[in-house]
């Protein structure tokens, strides 16, 4: 299965480090960052799964909840979880899927279909695109996608920014411009006509094009 933006999140079953989920229903009326790992005990993600750990207080300020899979077993995860509070600093207090049988990693094509059907004997870079970020709404569609290669950590302040940006522009009719951190002046977006536009910013707007239409961020 290929997903796109706007594509419903393919919804599945798990055991997690915090017990079995079933994704949509976990989800419930809030946001989700699925992040994933082509295996655990590796370098690379060990370190970002200790950022995101420090970060969560920030997800959590944005009724967003933080979900990790990797392909190896739940029982996997507990133990690296103390490696990464060890070497990183940071208490890993928010799920880890399992994914032994490659069911998720394959649903949101992390994988593809002839991958298998165990994490057994699998390497890393046997994995190498199990290493994706899906940012996914209480609608349940997939907002935003990023995808990595093993050699290269992520930038989670970037996901904080794209979250801000995706829950921002959920609810009011604009755009983020290049670099947009949350503050900023934004866009509105070309579906708004300019009297469409005086009704909803009526403190008006720079226009250095017609198409271009600068406004402060609206307040929530």
């Amino acid at each position: 299965m290929t997903l796109r933006i706007n594509s419903t999140a393919p919804d599945f079953k798990a055991d997690t480090t915090q017990g079995p989920i079933e994704f949509h229903k976990w989800i419930g009326d809030g946001w989700v960052i699925l992040f994933s790992h082509p295996k655990d005990f590796t370098p690379v993600c060990t370190t970002e799964l200790g950022y995101m750990a420090g970060l969560k207080p920030e997800f959590d300020k944005r009724n967003t909840k933080i979900l990790g899979l990797s392909v190896d077993p739940v029982g996997n995860h507990e133990k690296w979880s103390k490696d990464i509070e060890e070497t990183q600093g940071h208490k890993v207090t928010y799920p880890m899927i399992g994914d032994p049988e490659l069911k998720v990693a394959t649903a949101y094509d992390m994988l593809p279909e002839g991958a298998g059907t165990t994490s057994e004997g699998r390497t890393a870079a046997d994995n190498a695109t199990v290493r994706s970020v899906f940012i996914i709404g209480p609608d349940k569609k997939i907002k935003a996608m990023l995808t990595y290669p093993m050699s290269s950590g992520r930038n989670f302040d970037e996901v904080l920014r794209l979250l801000d940006s995706c829950q921002l522009t959920a609810k009011h009719q604009v755009a983020t411009p290049v670099n947009w951190k949350k503050g900023d002046d934004v866009i509105i977006v070309p579906a708004v006509s300019d009297e469409q536009a005086k009704q909803k910013f009526p403190g008006g707007w720079k226009a250095p094009k017609p198409y271009l239409r600068i406004v402060p961020q609206p307040k929530d």
